[in-house]
């Protein structure tokens, strides 16, 4: 039987029942959406490609339910009779948004930092969707009431959502003047919503979502043709939505030697636009696109800050492992081995100082939430250090990361005894030491590995653009000034003015 647990295009509340458990989010998978994988359709509900992530979001899910849990993950909703998840909360003081980066934490921690696309991400762009909302309806009033809608429907629902923000490599030189399917756009509109054709990437974790926000389109077709301007959010199962996934690289059968691919492919996905119908009720901006510009940011104050709290348990994630490999074969106290790990130990404590700096410098906002300081700077550091830290434990794990047996060799009666006395480690058993090189094996060099940083290099944007944009934003009025004016000074001076400043 399909569910249709909050999937309606009317987004109708009479079903909600607040945070989701496990076998809730489970039940919720068992809908009509169209998904691809290698050239089938598949059912994401019970294809075994898709078992381990299906099982860890239900294991994330439930956590909100635990008694240890249950108050810093959820909290309850005015008059509404069940409690909903902390990451849809409307942070309006200080005590909210600290009570919301705890929850932040506890869904990264517990998913050691390996999934960019954890539900509290998405949650927090609808968030910063609800902030915009004066702004939207200051092009038309409805998209306003639509985005404070849709965020009390996504929280009583407590939806997974992915995003499509990219459009289709065909031809980056081009223009959709000239060829309108390189970008998703409106092909006919009426009073009862719009028709949208073609296909955005690279939406992550659309097979376990359920639903999914478009809310970017590329800056040439915004100045270009008003068409190309649209945000709103469909089901995943709305018809004509077809969901192409990548290879998968997950391995649920062998979490021996892949302990982290095998549970947390997220997966990635081509989503294709077949002339979908979108209700007015589900549009929140069309046309306009100066609000689109000033609002992307604004949409992703939140988020980008979740996306900064991942960073920091993945890089810890990457220290712990690198120092348990170094010192199962006995070189952790060397100085030239402490000196790369002491380099992750900088990229960790420089993530939580990040974190602490970006929340000293939170503001109100103009729609009425406390949101943090500008994360334009972190998120340029991330994106560079997040294959350098992957390199250090490619350098400290060196050849032991090719050679380890597999958990058919350790059964075997004939090998065992060879292994534990040729392959065994300073003071931790053959066995042991397999599973420890293998997990850091599947973090930085297998297929899973190496998607993993290369999302970590582009899911931010374009590294060069931001690092611009991070210039720019900069005022060296008063450095500036002090510097022009020390070059308009006789040399004996300013040599005399430095000599004063280093006394």
């Amino acid at each position: 039987m399909r569910n249709e647990l909050s999937y309606q295009l009317d987004m109708g509340l009479d079903d909600a029942a607040g945070a989701l458990t496990g076998p809730g989010y489970l039940t919720s998978l068992d809908d009509a959406r169209e998904v691809w994988l290698d050239g089938q359709r598949v059912d994401v509900a019970r294809h075994p490609a898709f078992a381990g992530m299906r099982n860890e979001m239900a294991r994330l899910y439930d956590l909100q339910h635990t008694p240890q849990l249950r108050d810093a993950m959820t909290e309850p909703l005015p008059g509404a009779g069940y409690r909903v998840s902390r990451s849809y909360a409307l942070p309006r003081d200080e005590q909210e948004l600290q009570a919301k980066w705890a929850n932040t934490h506890l869904w990264m921690e517990h998913s050691w930092g390996q999934l960019p696309r954890v539900p509290d991400f998405m949650a927090n762009v609808v968030v910063g969707l609800y902030d915009y909302r004066a702004e939207l309806a200051a092009v038309d009033p409805a998209f306003g009431a639509n985005a404070e809608r849709y965020h009390d429907y996504c929280r009583r629902h407590d939806l997974s959502i992915t995003h499509a923000i990219g459009d289709p490599q065909i031809d980056r030189s081009a223009s959709p003047t000239d060829d309108p399917d390189l970008a998703l756009r409106v092909i006919s509109e009426s009073e009862e919503g719009i028709v949208i054709r073609g296909a955005k990437q690279l939406a992550t974790m659309s097979p376990f979502a359920h639903e999914v926000l478009v809310y970017m389109s590329p800056t040439f077709a915004m100045r270009e043709r008003p068409e190309f301007v649209l945000w709103c959010a469909l089901p995943m199962q709305a018809p004509g939505l077809r969901i192409m996934c990548r290879e998968a690289l997950a391995r649920p059968e062998n979490t021996f030697s892949h302990p982290f691919a095998s549970r947390y492919d997220e997966q990635d996905a081509m989503l294709f636009f077949d002339d979908v119908f979108v209700p007015r009720n589900r549009i929140f901006l069309l046309n306009d696109a100066k609000t689109a510009f000033a609002g992307f940011r604004r949409l992703n104050a939140w988020s980008l800050y979740v996306g900064q709290i991942r960073f920091y348990h993945r890089m810890r994630t990457h220290m712990a492992v690198a120092a348990m490999v170094c010192d199962a074969i006995g070189v952790g106290e060397f100085r030239e081995i402490q000196g790369k790990l002491g380099e992750l130990a900088t990229y960790v404590e420089m993530a939580r100082l990040a974190l602490l700096g970006m929340h000293a410098e939170r503001a109100p906002t103009p729609g009425g939430l406390l949101a943090p300081g500008s994360t334009l700077g972190p998120d340029t550091f991330a994106a560079q250090f997040g294959a350098r830290a992957s390199d250090i434990l490619r350098e400290l794990g060196a050849s032991g990361l090719l050679m380890q047996p597999s958990e058919a060799d350790l059964a075997s009666p004939e090998l065992r005894p060879l292994l534990e006395r040729y392959m065994r480690g300073k003071g931790i058993d053959v066995a042991r030491k397999s599973r420890l090189f293998r997990m850091a094996w599947d973090l930085t060099c297998d297929n899973y590995g190496m998607r993993q940083e290369l999302y970590e290099r582009w899911n931010r944007g374009d590294l060069a653009r931001n690092r611009i944009a991070l210039f720019k934003q900069f005022d060296q009025g008063g450095i500036g000034s002090r510097i022009r004016d020390a070059l308009g000074e006789q040399p004996a001076t300013l040599t005399t003015l430095q000599g004063a400043s280093h006394e």
